[in-house]
């Protein structure tokens, strides 16, 4: 085999992260108790002291934020139970309630990082030869809980690139109230959970092929529990609705600017982080597109591998993925399918590559080896970089691998198109590698990348700095894959 070296230049943009970007959270401080004396406190105060109280977190905080008594509205909802009864309060005591129980957290405090780019849905009013993107990153703040931004901008003819302003708003979505699930998948789910029993399909069996939270609830409500009614039944009953809370649907304000959308953390099994969403746009056989990611959920404990779908960066669906190949990080869909079936690359033992196919986009029960480490720079483990990009040539695919002192670096392979299991080629050496200025971080010694794209004969690569920091390299696609097919 020929030994050619490949090398990606770096460009200029570097994005660092910004402790300034903050979205309200609620904040509770303690039990019951404690709430109720916060409220109590309050309640002590004139409507005047309120009011004055009021104004000096007006002052501080209103312009951090786009609508902030809002979020304090909703924050006093939540712990209006604990008004005493028959309590009249003025409108500033609300808000001032809903103040005491809302905090600021910076989302990107500890890092910005692990970018994957995508198409624009919108690719109108642009020039010849350019292509409007979107940008995903993974932001990390305090406690290590991360969520997902977005950044958008244009890819010059020339590949020069245009970002769009960046607000100094960040924004949650709206929690769509009344979701909608799948029967056969909940089911499957349950059964993987090991809480497939004779209670749940009870339950489960007055339910339609597609049914709505509000539904699973009043099946659960209608349910004759048995006399003796113990721990079982409610433990099942307790991991539906935990399932039912982890596929839940988000919407943001159309509103807002891209930029100012964040998928931050809203189920238990998300309540660490949501982890490395790794953006394909998805071309179905009838020319449909939708824009899916994978990526995990972490509880602090357990992993959770996920899909999100949209169609338009507004609407979101996030669903757990099922199956015996649906459970370990770093799974990338292919952007269509393949002889009629999904298709993706998975990493289903933590150290190997595989690839999965499956009639269902949320289930995946078959993985074949693609490739083990055979290079020393990726001895410890080797997985995607995001989703398969095709060409011509083939399908290019973006690798990580683990070297020694846990040195991350990105290389490449060229998979045959028909038969993606059929290694065309592979970079001996890799294409980047964490060089004297990218090397310190969050974790040191990292080069990662979680989907590049194609665009006028070059792949642009985003790729985070030691999970701390992210920039873009650029390598022309004709020497990469011309090196992939003599190695």
């Amino acid at each position: 085999m020929n030994n050619v070296t490949i090398i990606a230049r770096r460009r200029e943009e570097v994005f660092h992260l910004d402790s300034s970007r903050v979205i309200t959270k609620p904040f509770f401080p303690g039990g019951e108790d404690r709430i109720r004396k916060v409220i109590h406190r309050v309640l002590r105060l004139s409507d005047i002291e309120a009011e004055h109280v009021l104004e000096g977190v007006e002052r501080n905080f209103e312009s951090r934020h786009k609508d902030i008594w809002d979020d304090f509205s909703k924050n006093f909802q939540q712990v209006s139970r604990f008004i005493p009864s028959g309590h009249k309060l003025s409108d500033k005591k609300r808000l001032l309630i809903g103040a005491y129980f809302t905090h600021e957290y910076s989302i990107q405090s500890a890092a910005f990082f692990n970018p994957s780019i995508v198409p624009h849905p919108d690719q109108s009013g642009l020039g010849e030869g350019e292509l409007r993107f979107v940008m995903s990153f993974r932001s990390t703040g305090e406690g290590h809980i991360s969520s997902i931004e977005f950044r958008s901008g244009i890819l010059k003819q020339d590949n020069s690139t245009l970002f769009d302003p960046v607000s100094g708003y960040v924004e949650r979505a709206d929690i769509v109230k009344n979701p909608k699930y799948y029967l056969k998948n909940f089911i499957r789910k349950l059964d993987e959970m090991d809480w497939k029993n004779v209670f749940s399909e009870t339950i489960l069996s007055r339910l339609d092929d597609e049914f709505t939270f509000d539904e699973l609830m009043n099946a659960i409500s209608e349910y004759e529990r048995p006399r003796n009614f113990g721990v079982v039944v409610k433990n099942t009953i307790d991991n539906m609705l935990w399932l039912a809370r982890s596929n839940y649907e988000i919407q943001f304000d159309p509103e807002h600017d891209l930029s100012e959308r964040v998928i931050f953390p809203v189920s238990e099994n998300e309540s660490s982080g949501i982890e490395d969403a790794r953006f394909v746009r998805f071309v179905d056989d009838d020319g449909e597109v939708t824009y899916y990611a994978t990526c995990t959920a972490f509880d602090g404990s357990n992993i959770l591998p996920q899909i999100i779908v949209t169609k338009d960066f507004l609407h979101f669906r996030m669903i757990t993925l099922n199956g015996e190949c649906a459970k370990d990080k770093g799974m990338a869909l292919f952007p269509r399918k393949i002889k009629g079936r999904f298709a993706i690359i998975s990493r289903v033992d933590g150290e190997n590559m595989y690839i999965s196919t499956s009639d269902n986009v949320h289930i995946w029960n078959e993985a074949q080896r693609l490739q083990e480490p055979e290079d020393p720079w990726e001895f410890i483990q080797i997985g995607n970089c995001g989703s398969p990009i095709e060409t011509p040539e083939g399908w290019l695919l973006l690798t990580h691998g683990v070297g020694p002192m846990r040195q991350y670096f990105i290389g490449a392979i060229l998979l045959d198109l028909d038969n993606p299991y059929r290694v065309i080629g592979k970079l001996r050496d890799p294409l980047l590698v964490p060089n004297r200025d990218e090397r310190e971080g969050y974790v040191p010694n990292v080069v990662y990348s979680c989907g590049a794209l194609l665009h006028n004969e070059e792949l642009i690569i985003p790729y985070a700095m030691s999970d701390q920091a992210s920039t873009i390299a650029v390598v022309h696609v004709g020497d990469l894959l011309s090196a992939l097919k003599s190695s």
